[in-house]
């Protein structure tokens, strides 16, 4: 069985949604996911690291249309692992535990990964949407479009911007 190592943030939770909704909260002022492509997180988000160390910041992310149905179809084909850089924000933990369980129940603890770097992964197949992360493994590497990797070149990695596009590709 092949193993797959599936991003939460920005992959599985909806994290722009989170800084947009934690930005609009401050300023009063809604933008467009499409006045944010091809910029990093940090260059978009003025208080990107606030909305990050909030309590609620991770565990309140929407979940991101189909992932749970399609998570499900694969989680029964491949040996599937939940990778989370989440030491960077030692709160966040729980949150994303939390998360996982009550959005997709199916996801066992065994199968959630939480670590700082994610060179250690080995698998043969992640689904990612930061570049960093992709361009270090060694196996098969789904870039999942994101407004910070919009419109950047693949670099090798094949593009997808839904869940439906990963299960045409992986079923």
């Amino acid at each position: 069985m092949q193993r797959l190592i599936v991003d939460m943030d920005g992959v599985l939770a909806d994290i722009y949604a989170q800084y947009l909704n934690f930005e609009e909260s401050e300023s009063g002022v809604r933008r467009s996911l499409e006045s944010l492509y091809s910029q990093s997180e940090s260059q978009i988000f003025k208080n990107i690291d606030t909305y990050l160390h909030t309590k609620g910041f991770f565990g309140n992310a929407p979940v991101i249309q189909g992932s749970q149905d399609a998570l499900s179809k694969l989680n029964d084909l491949y040996e599937v692992f939940i990778v989370s850089s989440a030491t960077e924000f030692p709160h966040s933990f729980n949150e994303k535990y939390d998360w996982l369980t009550q959005h997709f129940p199916f996801i066992t603890w065994k199968q959630m990964v939480f670590c700082g770097s994610k060179s250690i992964v080995q698998g043969d197949i992640m689904i990612d949407d930061h570049f960093k992360n992709l361009d270090i493994f060694r196996g098969r590497t789904l870039l999942f479009t994101q407004p910070h990797n919009y419109g950047l070149p693949e670099k090798g990695h094949t593009r997808v911007s839904s869940w439906e596009e990963i299960l045409e590709l992986l079923l």
